[in-house]
């Protein structure tokens, strides 16, 4: 890279940061905060979605996926437009209608106000937690990008992979504790813009130009490559399990559901989510990995990508193109640590501080001290992981085991209870956890069939949820 992408890369980052102080001057309470006044349009919050659910890390995942498997691994971000969808009919309605209402800030405020505040207080630890995961993901995501291309070396001596972490790490966590989710969403919007344009306009020619055009490159790849049902059932039903269910629990997904103001701008907002997810982000990124594969078929899957950009780009232009993948990392990140710093703060903190000791603008500031908590904790978790998809899945499989079955039944089963909830949560969360981390281990009949743990945390909620609230109803109904 030559001084004119290291210029154009640093005048980027003085902008995000300068969105966030602009947004810092003018949020006035929390709702500000964490839900934008409620007032953001849907084009802003569909755009902020896609870049909040793509990202960083799918943007990078994705294009391992396609150095690994070629197109048939976009059915990845085929679960975002199933996911999106299914939402936009079956549960913003829903919800839109409750918080016209109740003014909800947080998904457990949802749970809380169905079940009972034990149920939000769970609910809240499994998606703080499991947001801390995945935000750990993405700087690790940006991470690998940075350490591939601008910063392959540092005066500091430190090993580039861990320097590169550190610079995003610090980045990333104070423009999002300054300006909330405002300044999340406006910049989602400019960062999604800036990465689309940046891999279809730029990246895709030259790197077809570089291999020779598409024909080339179908010579240097296998035939499978170019099929989209070379990928094994399980492995479909894996991804499905897994990242579908998140649509429906995700507490970013919520926090912008609350931003819109009123039901029909949510559903649209995510009917342009679903649609920038596939077909448009999937095949992009599994291209450019498939491209990256004839490049550099040595390398680490998910390290090929932006060793391609930044070999393959001239002067000026690889700045652009890297600005735009740290653009989508940052707006994922941002959003995560915005959501797990909301479940902290507003679901478990401020339930144990008085009301009348806490005026708006101290909220606000408990807010960012926990934005920056929860930002140091991600850093010291991307420390321990290794690739970015598997990071992402894991956590997204904690989140949906745990919480999946309990929200379904919050919205569509009336006989659904708080001990009931509050089982399924413990129990699918429990389970999951103990089985990825190697505690637990399944029999070995069900191992050979190689599905996902977050399957049968899922299948054990609905088995402790069902018959538990049927024995412990409620009292009377919660809503």
């Amino acid at each position: 890279m030559s001084w004119i992408d290291y210029l154009i890369f640093g005048a980027y980052m003085a902008a995000v940061l300068g969105i966030g102080v602009y947004h810092f001057r003018r949020n006035g309470d929390a709702e500000d905060y964490y839900v934008g006044g409620r007032s953001i349009s849907p084009g802003h919050v569909g755009l902020s979605i896609v870049a909040t659910d793509v990202g960083g890390g799918f943007s990078i995942g994705l294009g391992g996926v396609g150095f690994m498997m070629g197109l048939s691994g976009s059915w990845l971000l085929f679960t975002g437009l199933a996911g999106a969808w299914l939402t936009a009919v079956f549960v913003i309605p829903k919800i839109k209608r409750i918080d016209a209402r109740k003014g909800f800030m947080t998904y457990p405020d949802f749970l809380r106000d169905r079940y009972d505040g034990r149920v939000a207080l769970f609910a809240a630890i499994i998606s703080g937690l499991g947001y801390l995961g995945f935000t750990a993901a993405q700087l690790l995501a940006g991470a690998k990008l940075a350490s591939a291309t601008i910063m392959t070396h540092n005066p500091f001596g430190m090993e580039p992979l861990f320097f590169a972490l550190v610079v995003i790490a610090c980045a990333t966590v104070l423009y999002t504790v300054i300006g909330g989710l405002k300044a999340v969403i406006y910049t989602d919007t400019v960062q999604w813009i800036i990465l689309l344009s940046g891999l279809l306009l730029v990246t895709v020619p030259f790197t077809l130009a570089r291999i020779g055009g598409f024909g080339a490159l179908r010579a240097a790849l296998p035939e499978h490559f170019f099929s989209l049902t070379a990928i094994s059932p399980v492995l479909f039903i894996n991804w499905m399990v897994t990242i579908i269910p998140i649509w429906f629990v995700g507490m970013t997904l919520y926090q912008r559901m609350y931003a819109c103001r009123d039901e029909a701008d949510a559903r649209k907002a995510w009917y342009i989510a679903g649609f920038f997810e596939y077909p448009v982000m999937a095949f992009t990124g599994v291209f450019l990995g498939m491209c990256a594969r004839v490049v550099f078929p040595e390398a680490e899957a998910e390290m090929a990508m932006p060793m391609l950009i930044r070999d393959i780009l001239p002067v000026g232009v690889t700045g652009i193109v890297i600005a735009s993948y740290f653009s989508a990392i940052m707006s994922t990140a941002d959003s995560c640590m915005m959501a797990s710093s909301g479940n902290f703060t507003n679901d478990i903190i401020s339930r144990f501080i008085p009301s009348s000791a806490t005026s708006d603008r101290r909220l606000v500031r408990i807010s960012m001290v926990v934005t920056l908590v929860v930002g140091l904790l991600a850093f010291l978790l991307a420390v321990r992981f290794t690739t970015v998809l598997g990071a992402i899945l894991q956590a997204y499989a904690f989140m949906v085991s745990g919480l999946f079955i309990p929200t379904l039944g919050a919205y569509f089963w009336k006989r659904g209870s708080s001990a009931g909830a509050l089982a399924g949560m413990v129990g699918g969360g429990s389970l999951t956890l103990l089985l990825i981390a190697g505690v637990l281990h399944l029999p070995d009949g069900l191992q050979v069939l190689g599905l996902d743990p977050a399957l049968y945390g899922i299948l054990f909620s609905a088995l402790l949820f069902v018959p538990v609230s049927l024995t412990l109803p409620d009292k009377e109904a919660n809503q």
